[in-house]
C-alpha cells in the first residue's frame, strides 16, 4: 500500500487520532491519508458515527451522543395527562432509554415525525398555545453513555446561522431556537446583551450562542470546523474473500445488480472523504470510516429557482444575504420602483419586513391564495410571530385587483406567477386566470425554498428519498427514515434529521438527535454483549 507522507496529514487526522484512540481502546499512532488510487486497509481507525453537518441538528446529536440523558423532573407534571401517566410509568429510565413510539403515540403537533412532536413537548409543553410552562426533563451526564463520534462542518458550529447574520432582520422566539437542555441562566448569558424580557434574539446572537454552547457543554473535542465532505460511500467485500480484498462503490451498477453478484457481496462500512481548510488556504485531504453516518447537513445549499427566462440577469437575487448586502450598501436608497418579491414561505416574508423597515416599497408575488391552508403563516402562532401575522395580514389586505393601482408601500398579487424577467427591469406576470401584466422593479428577489446539495452521495441522494430518482427538498421529496430511528429507510446505518426530513424549526430537529440516540446507543449495548461472550460478529468492523 502507498500512503502520502505523514508531514502532509495535517492537524485534523492527528487530532482524530489523539482523541479517538483512546475513546475507542485502541493504540492508533497516526491515521495515514489514503491516495484516491488506494484501497484502504482494515487496520484504520473506524468511527461509530461520523455527523455530517455542525448546525443546530449536529449540535443535538452531539449532545446526546456525548453522553447527556433527560429525565422525568421529579416535581414535573406534564399538562398531557396521558403522557404524564406514560413518563411515570419508568420514571427511573431516561427517555433515551424508553419505548419512543409508546410516548409518541397520540401527540399532535407542527412536525410530521412523532418523536419531534414527543421532544418538543417535554422541553416546550403546549408551547403552540401560548403557554409559557417549564420543561418537564432534567439533564444528567452519564460518561458511560458515550459514543465516540465527530462532527464536520464547513464553518464554526452554527451552521447555516453564521452564513445569514447581519443579513436577515428575522426576529426570533428566544425559547425557539435554544438547544437541549432547555434555556438555563448561564445559557442565556452566553447571548450577551439581549432583551431578555422581548424574549427576542436576533441572528447574529443565535450564531454566537450555538459557536459557544458547543463549548461551555464540552462537546468541542467532538468538532471540527473547515471541513468539506467530497465523498461519502459504501465499500462492499466478497463474503469468501479470505484476504479480506475490498470493492468500492464505483463497482459497476449492473455488476451489483445481478443476483448472482449480490449473493458474494455484504456490505461493510462507510468511507468518509474530503479536506479541511487550512488557514493558509491549502485543502489537507483525509479519509475516515464509519459504521454509521449521519447527515445533518440542512437545506440552505442551493437556492429554488424559477426557471424562467431572464432569472439569470444581475438584478435578479436569490438570497437575502444579496439583498442584505445590496440594502447595507446603499443600492436601493432612493429608487422610484419597488422589489419585486417572490414566494409565501418565512424567507420571503423575512425580506419583506427587511424592505419595509427600510422604507422600500413592495410588490410581493406569490402562487397561492391567502386563504390556503397550508401556507405557513397558517401554523405559527399569532401570539408567539407578530411580525409573520402583520405580513400575512397585509398579504390578505392589500392585494392587487384589477382596478387598483399599486399599494405605496406594499402590494401584494396573490395567485399570479413570473412568467419571465426583462432586461430593463421588468417583468411579466400571469394571473390565475391567465391575466398577464407588466411591472417595473428596481430588484428582484427570489426566495421559494432551497435545497440540499448531497452531491457527496451516490446518486446525489436521489435514491433515499419518498419519490425515488427525484431531488431531495424539505417539503416535496424529503428523506424517507424510519418514524422512531431516524435510520434511512432505503440504507441501513445512514440517519438524517432536521430539515432534510422536513423538520425546519429548531425545536423540533431536537427530535431527530433523540432518535439516533436512542437507536445507536441500542446497537452499541448489542455490540457490546456480542463480544463480552465471545462472538465478534462475522470480522467487519
Amino acid at each position: 500500500r502507498s500512503y502520502s507522507s505523514p508531514e502532509t496529514e495535517g492537524q485534523l487526522l492527528n487530532s482524530f487520532v489523539q482523541y479517538f484512540g483512546d475513546s475507542l481502546g485502541r493504540k492508533v499512532k497516526r491515521m495515514p491519508l489514503i491516495e484516491e488510487t488506494v484501497l484502504p486497509g482494515d487496520s484504520l481507525l473506524t468511527l461509530p458515527v461520523v455527523v455530517i453537518g455542525n448546525g443546530p441538528s449536529g449540535i443535538c446529536l452531539s449532545y446526546l451522543l456525548s453522553g447527556y440523558r433527560p429525565y422525568l423532573s421529579p416535581e414535573a407534571i406534564h399538562p398531557n395527562p396521558i403522557l404524564h401517566t406514560k413518563l411515570e410509568e419508568a420514571r427511573h429510565l431516561s427517555i433515551v432509554d424508553q419505548d419512543l413510539e409508546y410516548l409518541s403515540e397520540g401527540l399532535e403537533g407542527r412536525s410530521s415525525n412523532p418523536v419531534a412532536v414527543l421532544f418538543d413537548t417535554l422541553l416546550h409543553p403546549d408551547a403552540d398555545f401560548g403557554y409559557g410552562y417549564p420543561p418537564v426533563l432534567h439533564w444528567k451526564l452519564e460518561q458511560h453513555n458515550y459514543i465516540p463520534h465527530i462532527v464536520l462542518g464547513k464553518g464554526p458550529p452554527g451552521g447555516a446561522w453564521h452564513v445569514s447574520k447581519n443579513f436577515i432582520l428575522l426576529i426570533a422566539k428566544l425559547r425557539e431556537v435554544v438547544l437541549v437542555p432547555d434555556m438555563a441562566k448561564e445559557e442565556v448569558e452566553l447571548l450577551g446583551p439581549i432583551n431578555i424580557k422581548s424574549d427576542r434574539v436576533m441572528p447574529e446572537e443565535i450564531a454566537c450562542y450555538y459557536k459557544h454552547y458547543v463549548k461551555v457543554m464540552g462537546l468541542q473535542k467532538n468538532f471540527r470546523d473547515n471541513v468539506y465532505i467530497t465523498s461519502v460511500s459504501r465499500l462492499y467485500r466478497e463474503k469468501d474473500d479470505d484476504d479480506r480484498s475490498q470493492l468500492n462503490e464505483n463497482i459497476s451498477t449492473q455488476h451489483l445488480e445481478m443476483e448472482d453478484e449480490e449473493k458474494s457481496l455484504i456490505k461493510r462500512n462507510w468511507e468518509v472523504r474530503g479536506y479541511q481548510r487550512a488557514t493558509d488556504g491549502s485543502h489537507v485531504p483525509f479519509c475516515l470510516f464509519a459504521e454509521n453516518v449521519a447527515l445533518a447537513t440542512g437545506t440552505f445549499d442551493s437556492p429554488g429557482r424559477l426557471q424562467v427566462e431572464g432569472e439569470d440577469f444581475p438584478f435578479v437575487l436569490h438570497s437575502m444575504s444579496d439583498f442584505g448586502a445590496a440594502i447595507s450598501k446603499g443600492k436601493l436608497r432612493g429608487k422610484a420602483d419597488p422589489v419585486l418579491i417572490v414566494g409565501a414561505g418565512l424567507t420571503a416574508a423575512d425580506a419583506v419586513l427587511c424592505a419595509y423597515n427600510n422604507n422600500i416599497p413592495v410588490i410581493h408575488v406569490f402562487r397561492r391564495r391567502v386563504t390556503d391552508t397550508s401556507l405557513i403563516f397558517k401554523q405559527l402562532p399569532k401570539k408567539l410571530y407578530p411580525e409573520y401575522h402583520k405580513v400575512y395580514h397585509m398579504m390578505c389586505t392589500q392585494s392587487h385587483t384589477v382596478d387598483s393601482n399599486l399599494h405605496s408601500a406594499y402590494t401584494s398579487f396573490p395567485e399570479h406567477n413570473v412568467l419571465s424577467f426583462k432586461p430593463e427591469m421588468k417583468c411579466v406576470l400571469q394571473s390565475a386566470s391567465g391575466l398577464k401584466k407588466i411591472l417595473k422593479f428596481s430588484v428582484a428577489l427570489v426566495l421559494i425554498g432551497s435545497h440540499p446539495n448531497l452531491f457527496f452521495l451516490k446518486d446525489q441522494g436521489h435514491s433515499i428519498g419518498h419519490h425515488s430518482n427525484q431531488p431531495i427538498t424539505c417539503k416535496g421529496n424529503p428523506i424517507e427514515i424510519d418514524p422512531y430511528t431516524y435510520e434511512c429507510t432505503k440504507e441501513a446505518n445512514l440517519f438524517a434529521l432536521g430539515p432534510l426530513v422536513g423538520d425546519n424549526f429548531v425545536r423540533f430537529l431536537k427530535g431527530g438527535a433523540l432518535g439516533i440516540a436512542r437507536c445507536l446507543a441500542i446497537r452499541q449495548k448489542k455490540k457490546h454483549e456480542l463480544m463480552e461472550s465471545g462472538d465478534g460478529g462475522d470480522g467487519v468492523p
